[in-house]
């Protein structure tokens, strides 16, 4: 393996300070148009307020645990895949410390978005009442500390022990990694699943699905693997990575952005396809809610531009070897999925048919703009790539196969 130090990929000022500018941008412009926004929505302005937040909220921290999830995959699995993305994966987990305060505004909007937390609703409501053991606002509150205290813990050990294995070098840190992933990922699933029923599928509280939890763990991962080939691109225009990262590095990664695709479509259309073949009633409002009326286009969107547009572009190698289309690409997935976690929300709360407000678009860019200034910031001080990974060799000359 070549030789190199902590400082061979030590960027020689503070990384993307282009994407730094935009994230601040982007968030000051998010919160004056969010105001506007809530004054601009009249009676309606606390609910459209706290539903637009949520969504915003559920897309991007579904980044960041989707980063936190493969950041795992890559320590358990020993993928080369995995070692040029390690450094915005981590950057990315390490931004869930804030990610959890940012969570306070649901837990004062839970009244506005979820039917269960009202003491009436759940005495005139059978359903409600059986579920009530669960849907409970102090349960609720208790859940939520406990998912971020999981998931701040696993990043602070996968996050620190990297670290210092890039100070030390030292062999045990790679078998600690390795060992803390596996049961890492199995806290994930669990603690991924359970916030996900609270977050989005509990707004309707009489509809369940069993493949929630493994539908949004493809979506994060999905998102996560976007988000990591879009900030990888722009590493590559400078020093110290435009030595290093090739057209071969991005085919491979467009590969498996491929892969995680037709995963998140496969999920999808199973769970329509078992609630269609059931044809019970407790189900098949989920589907009807979103086709019988406006919402009916945003459904045609995401079949058309989330899954069979992506799909057809990603079939080509050539444009998978192409930076600039294939960061084009990733970006658009990345819209796609904002489109899909409003079409699991907000047609629970606004029965009527589709309608956007200013919030919806003013809510994802000032939480996005928060997201990326301290992702950027996470990014900045550190090697960007692990220098003492003993498959780093390989992974920057023997690519995936």
């Amino acid at each position: 393996m070549s030789t190199v130090t902590s400082e061979t990929y030590l960027p020689s000022s503070a990384p993307l300070p282009g994407m730094r500018q935009f994230g601040m941008i982007a968030g000051v412009l998010g919160v004056v148009l969010g105001v506007a926004g809530y004054f601009m929505s009249g009676p309606e302005g606390t609910q459209r307020f706290f539903q637009a937040y949520l969504i915003a909220y559920t897309f991007w921290m579904g980044i960041v645990l989707g980063c936190l999830a493969l950041l795992m995959v890559q320590h358990l699995s020993g993928g080369v895949w995995g070692i040029v993305l390690r450094r915005p994966f981590e950057a990315a987990v390490r931004t869930i410390p804030y990610m959890a305060v940012l969570f306070i505004p649901i837990l004062f909007g839970m009244h506005s978005l979820y039917e269960w937390s009202h003491a009436d609703a759940v005495a005139n409501d059978p359903i409600l009442q059986q579920k009530a053991l669960y849907l409970n606002v102090p349960f609720f509150y208790v859940r939520q500390a406990f998912y971020f205290l999981v998931w701040g813990v696993i990043g602070h050990f996968l996050t620190s022990w990297s670290a210092e294995h890039d100070r030390t070098g030292d062999p045990a840190l790679v078998a600690k990694l390795s060992k803390l992933s596996g049961g890492g990922l199995l806290a994930y699933a669990m603690t991924m699943t359970f916030a996900m029923v609270d977050w989005t599928m509990s707004v309707n509280p009489h509809w369940f699905s069993t493949i929630w939890g493994m539908l949004y763990a493809g979506g994060q991962g999905l998102s996560a693997f976007a988000f990591g080939i879009i900030v990888l691109l722009m590493l590559a225009q400078s020093a110290p990575l435009n030595r290093v990262l090739t057209s071969d590095h991005f085919h491979d990664l467009g590969k498996l952005l491929f892969a995680f695709l037709m995963l998140w479509a496969y999920l999808s259309f199973s769970q329509f396809l078992i609630i269609w073949s059931a044809n019970i009633p407790e189900e098949i409002p989920h589907y009807i809610d979103r086709w019988e009326n406006s919402y009916k286009f945003l459904s045609i969107f995401i079949v058309v531009g989330h899954f069979m547009l992506p799909y057809a572009l990603l079939l080509s190698r050539d444009l998978k070897r192409n930076m600039g289309k294939l960061r084009v690409i990733a970006t658009w997935i990345l819209f796609a999925r904002l489109g899909d976690y409003y079409w699991h929300v907000a047609p629970e709360l606004h029965k009527g048919g589709l309608s956007i407000s200013l919030l919806d678009v003013a809510l994802p860019l000032a939480l996005g703009g928060i997201f990326i200034t301290m992702f950027v910031s996470n990014l900045g001080g550190r090697s960007l790539l692990p220098v003492n990974d003993p498959d780093l060799d390989k992974a920057l000359h023997h690519h995936v196969h």
